[in-house]
């Protein structure tokens, strides 16, 4: 099921809240967590119900896992590093199946010479949000970093649905305090409102701006995979769009998330924070993502070495965390191209600050950081070309172009001036504006330091519990309703 359909919007989320709201007020916590549980299995099984034989058992090999990580003694360090290594094992074995046997096999058919029937193992839904999440359970509990908890905390804790499809990668001591010690079920007008706001603007974002840019997207690159010559214009049209695209599904989606889970009392991490306000690749990553770059610095990173042993080590351990990055988000070698391109660029960027600290080099001017703004985002818009690409080969083509080595000639083929209004509409919004949780409830999401350097004029932006703001969240509503006629998904469903 899809946030941004009519039967999530009218039918399944409103009878969530209120059977909620109902648990809430007779003060049974435990029954509303079994509902809100079952509520979370229906959603992941709506379209598929045979995909729930296997995040079930995923969620019982887990807990079976990790309740045997409580019940082994510290000092049993053999036992405890084999079931650690056991249930690692466990999970990128269900992932490297379902998510890569294709890929690999069609990858030997290719060296060989033979024939590979692909499509063969079908993805299930989410499979890398919750099998990371699950890795990431498991070496916490291995660091005696879990508190416990029964099974029925445990699946929720893996199927709340409002993450379950497209992240964050939630831990342990993120959300199952909450499950296990708040009240949620008491629906609050506070949490509601902010809730609903967030849930309006995000699906506004989707529907009416990330779906609107996307018309261009297609077309630009299906033309650049049949080997079709794009101009300059075109080619950076194209990269613009699909930049601007992603930009507004993926922010659209985790205000979405972030709002239902509010509604319900819950306060899910942040995964977006104006990435394109980054001025640097370090930034980007900090800002991009945030719950899958925290697990790939704690969980791969740090134990690949860090920091910790040598520059060249370093460097060698940034290229590898990217390239596994990259290999994440789908088993295509231009996800594997995208990766190792962030890893050169995350490298590049750790020398030039070794370079600056080694020279003394200071540079704190505004222009300087506006400066390297642009060429932070335009060595993004160009990477997103490889992600987008259905092979590496359409991806060479518009990167080619966007070199202008096949002429600045502009035609409407693939750059319209309405498309111009909408990219030059889209950066406003993108680079000037606060983000929505700057806007709606910076406290709540700490991050009060962004709202506090805004320019004063962008703090009257304030979101304030108020008929103003009520009437231009009922109209985002609208327009995103309006709009549901086409249904595209989530770009990050995907993966």
């Amino acid at each position: 099921m899809l946030f941004n359909t009519f039967e999530f919007l009218f039918f399944f989320l409103p009878l969530t809240i209120a059977g909620l709201f109902v648990f809430g007020r007779a003060g049974n916590n435990r029954l509303a967590v079994f509902f809100l549980a079952c509520a979370s299995l229906l959603f992941y099984g709506w379209a598929n119900p045979a995909s729930l034989g296997l995040i079930l058992t995923s969620i019982v090999v887990n807990y079976l896992l990790w309740l045997g990580l409580g019940t082994t003694h510290e000092a049993n360090t053999f036992l405890r590093k084999l079931l650690l290594g056991g249930g690692i094992t466990f999970n990128l074995g269900l992932l490297g199946y379902y998510k890569y046997a294709d890929f690999f096999l069609a990858n030997l058919a290719a060296v060989s010479g033979t024939t590979h029937l692909s499509g063969t193992v079908v993805q299930p839904l989410a499979i890398s949000f919750f099998t990371f999440q699950q890795i990431a359970f498991l070496v916490d509990s291995y660091r005696g970093e879990t508190r416990e908890q029964s099974l029925l905390h445990y699946v929720l804790f893996v199927s709340f649905f409002p993450q379950l499809v497209a992240g964050p990668i939630v831990r342990h001591h993120e959300t199952m305090p909450q499950y296990i010690n708040r009240f949620f079920p008491r629906i609050r007008a506070e949490h509601v409102s902010i809730g609903l706001t967030l849930v309006c603007l995000g699906l506004f974002k989707k529907v009416v701006l990330a779906d609107s840019v996307a018309l261009s997207v297609g077309p630009a690159f299906q033309a650049a995979e049949q080997g079709a010559v794009l101009n300059f214009f075109d080619a950076w049209a194209a990269s613009l769009a699909y930049t601007f695209q992603l930009y507004f599904d993926f922010s659209g989606y985790t205000d979405m998330a972030l709002g239902i889970a509010r509604i319900f009392g819950i306060y899910l991490p942040i995964n977006f924070n104006s990435p394109y306000k980054a001025a640097n690749m370090i930034e980007f990553w900090k800002r991009w993502h945030i719950s899958l770059s925290r697990f790939l610095r704690d969980y791969l990173y740090i134990p690949l070495g860090g920091n910790r042993k040598g520059r060249a080590r370093r460097y060698l351990n940034i290229l590898v965390t990217m390239l596994l990055c990259g290999l994440w988000h789908g088993a295509n070698w231009t996800f594997v191209a995208w990766g190792a391109l962030h890893g050169l660029l995350l490298v590049v960027n750790h020398a030039w600050r070794a370079v600056k600290e080694t020279l003394g080099i200071t540079i704190d001017r505004w222009w300087s950081r506006v400066l390297a703004q642009v060429i932070t985002f335009m060595a993004v818009a160009a990477a997103w070309v490889i992600f987008r690409a259905e092979s590496l080969n359409g991806a060479f083509n518009i990167l080619y172009a966007m070199t202008g080595l096949n002429g600045f000639t502009v035609h409407a083929d693939f750059t319209s001036f309405a498309l111009v209004k909408l990219l030059l509409g889209l950066s406003v919004i993108v680079f000037l504006l606060p983000n929505t949780i700057e806007i709606v409830d910076p406290k709540g999401y700490n991050l009060d330091e962004t709202r506090t350097s805004a320019p004063k004029f962008f703090q009257r932006l304030q979101w304030q519990p108020n008929l103003i703001w009520m009437a231009f969240t009922a109209v985002c509503a609208l327009s995103a309703v309006y709009n549901l006629s086409e249904v595209r998904e989530f770009i990050y469903s995907g993966f």
